[in-house]
C-alpha cells in the first residue's frame, strides 16, 4: 500500500498520508510521493481542489519521522532533508489550485507546518495543533513560520511559535488558524459539505482567484525567507540540546 494515496471524488483530489501506525509521520517516501501526486493533480483539469488528510482518525500528521531522521546529526545532513520537504511546502503555498488541510487528528511539528501550507484548515473537534519544535530544541524547518505570518496576524503567529503549545481545535479557530470545525460524526462527509460551494465553480475560475492571491507575493523573496528558516533550523539541529531531546522522545 502506498504511503500517500490519491483518491479522486467529485472534483476533490484527496491526498491521504497512509502511515497510521506511525501517526502519519513524513519520511522520504512520503516526500517523493507527495511530489509525484501533486504533479498528477496539477495536470488534471478535473481536480478542482486538493484536500490533504491523514489515515484514520487520530493523526493528521505527526511531523517528520524521528525514528528515521534521528540519524541526521550534522547541519548539512539536516539541511538536505529540510530543504526537500521545504520545497514541497513552498509548492503547496503557491499551488495553482486551492488546497485544504483536513485535520482529522493531531497535527504537530512538521504536521502543523504541512497544514499551514494549505489555503484552508478544517478540523475535527478532537484535533490538536501545535508548533512543538521548540520542545525539541529546534525551530520550524519546512517554511512554516514564513507561511504562518501570511496566514494569521503576527501576534497570534508569534504566540503559536514561541510557546510551542498544543492547541485544541476551538483555541486554534479563535486564532483564525482553523477556518471551520467539522462538528459531525463523519468527518470526510462534513468536509465535502463545506467544500460544496467551491466545487460548483469551474477549475479555471478557482485557479484564477488563487492566482490573484499568490500574485501579491514576490516568490523570490518568500523563497529566501524559506531558505533562512531552513538554515536556522539546520544549525540548531546539530546542537546537543536537540539530539538530547530527540533521545528522550524516542525512549518514551
Amino acid at each position: 500500500m502506498e504511503k500517500v494515496q490519491l483518491v479522486r471524488e467529485d472534483g476533490i483530489a484527496w491526498l491521504i498520508i497512509n502511515r497510521e501506525e506511525k501517526r502519519n509521520a513524513v519520511d522520504y517516501d512520503v516526500m517523493n510521493l507527495l511530489t509525484e501526486k501533486l504533479d498528477e493533480i496539477e495536470a488534471n483539469e478535473q481536480d478542482k481542489m486538493v484536500v490533504i488528510r491523514g489515515k484514520g482518525d487520530q493523526a493528521f500528521c505527526s511531523g517528520g519521522d524521528l525514528s528515521i531522521f534521528h540519524l541526521l546529526h550534522t547541519k548539512k545532513q539536516a539541511e538536505e532533508m529540510l530543504s526537500k520537504m521545504g520545497e514541497i511546502l513552498f509548492r503547496l503555498f503557491f499551488f495553482p489550485k486551492p488546497t485544504v488541510a483536513a485535520i482529522n487528528g493531531t497535527a504537530v511539528g512538521g504536521g502543523c507546518e504541512l497544514a499551514t501550507a494549505c489555503d484552508f484548515r478544517l478540523a475535527a473537534p478532537h484535533a490538536k495543533v501545535g508548533f512543538v519544535q521548540g520542545t525539541l530544541g529546534i525551530t520550524t524547518g519546512w517554511g512554516a513560520s514564513t507561511m504562518l505570518f501570511e496566514r494569521i496576524d503576527h501576534a497570534n503567529a508569534l504566540r503559536m511559535l514561541l510557546t510551542a503549545e498544543r492547541l485544541n481545535a476551538h483555541e486554534a479557530a479563535n486564532l483564525n488558524f482553523i477556518q471551520q470545525i467539522i462538528e459531525t460524526d463523519h468527518f470526510d462527509s462534513g468536509c465535502k459539505e463545506w467544500l460544496a460551494p467551491f466545487l460548483k465553480q469551474s477549475t479555471p475560475v478557482l485557479k484564477a482567484y488563487k492566482k490573484r492571491w499568490t500574485d501579491r507575493f514576490d516568490k523570490a523573496s518568500v523563497k529566501n525567507r524559506f531558505l533562512n528558516e531552513i538554515d536556522e533550523c539546520s544549525t540548531l539541529w546539530e546542537s546537543d540540546e536537540h539530539h538530547a531531546a530527540v533521545e528522550r522522545f524516542l525512549s518514551k
